[in-house]
């Protein structure tokens, strides 16, 4: 490991340098790096120097495909990424402060709710708070509003951490659904086991929740699949090009009249749906009505599916 013992009387590091080392170490160039940064490639070179310097750590030996990370630099980088979230939920509280809901919310939802559901809560929600900006970042990790990466998390599980303010708006049913196209040229599958002999719409790589799938419903194995996309949206769209039968939410696809659920009463999902935040943002005015505009919105979303699910 290229360590050497920190110098208390060096100079403190400038959150800027943090920020270039972050990027350095996720794009592995100075140029890459100075490109997403806006800076040039030598103002990256010194920002890099003067950290190394700051904390008498060699962080990059340079290679013939670019800067390698040395072991410090592998150990600093979470804490460099926390740096970064801190900053970026600081300023996003700074934005904040003046007169009415204003300011930046950074939300956080998995790929089919960030697409198919939040767009017209959120616009709503921007048509009533003009000076609301609203950042999205569509991802399922768990973690995101511990480590301040966002303000607001819809998710499909309840938040374990005690940290949260949590809401339950509901239960999204997910079925098997299919194109009239396909259904026409491959006809509809009679049971679970007729299933083998379609094209299937699934998962590229496993987790623990479809491991529990699997136990349940074992024909959808991975071999099975005759597309595989680890992304929501992709299978979605699949399923609507008429590639196969996959899964979809009813809701969503109580909307589009050319997509047919498969196998209704053989098989059924019911995801949890939860809107959380971090406590300390509780009294923050930009958070509270975003946190307000989601729970109805979502729960309206919820009510209309229960209404065509039943007519």
């Amino acid at each position: 490991m290229h360590t050497m013992a920190i110098n208390a009387t060096e100079t403190e590091p400038n959150w800027e340098w943090y920020r270039t080392f972050l990027q350095v170490l996720q794009t592995g160039s100075l140029s890459a790096a100075g490109r997403a940064m806006g800076l040039t490639q030598p103002t990256v070179g010194r920002h890099i120097d003067s950290l190394e310097t700051a904390l008498a750590l060699k962080l990059f030996t340079r290679s013939f495909d670019g800067f390698t990370p040395t072991d410090a630099a592998l150990e600093l980088g979470p804490y460099a990424a926390g740096v970064a979230s801190t900053a970026a939920a600081l300023r996003r509280a700074a934005s904040s402060h003046g007169a009415g809901v204003r300011g930046t919310v950074r939300l956080t939802a998995s790929e089919v709710i960030g697409v198919e559901v939040l767009p017209p809560i959120l616009a709503a929600l921007r048509a009533e708070h003009p000076q609301l900006t609203i950042e999205l970042v569509l991802s399922n990790k768990v973690d995101d509003l511990l480590h301040r990466e966002a303000d607001i998390a819809v998710r499909m599980l309840r938040p374990a951490q005690d940290a949260l303010v949590a809401k339950r708006v509901g239960g999204i049913e997910v079925g098997l659904h299919a194109h009239t196209r396909y259904l026409a040229a491959h006809g509809m599958p009679k049971s679970m086991d007729a299933l083998s002999e379609h094209a299937l719409i699934g998962f590229d790589q496993e987790n623990a929740y479809i491991r529990k799938l699997q136990d349940r419903f074992p024909v959808f194995s991975r071999a099975a699949f005759g597309f595989r996309a680890d992304s929501d949206l992709a299978q979605l769209a699949a399923i609507r090009a008429g590639f196969g039968i996959g899964f979809c939410q009813s809701a969503l696809a109580a909307k589009d009249p050319s997509l047919v659920r498969v196998l209704k009463t053989q098989f059924s999902l019911t995801l949890d749906t939860w809107i959380a935040m971090h406590e300390d943002l509780r009294e923050s005015p930009r958070c509270a009505v975003t946190f307000a505009a989601l729970a109805a919105g979502l729960s309206a979303y919820l009510q209309r599916a229960e209404h065509s699910a039943s007519s």
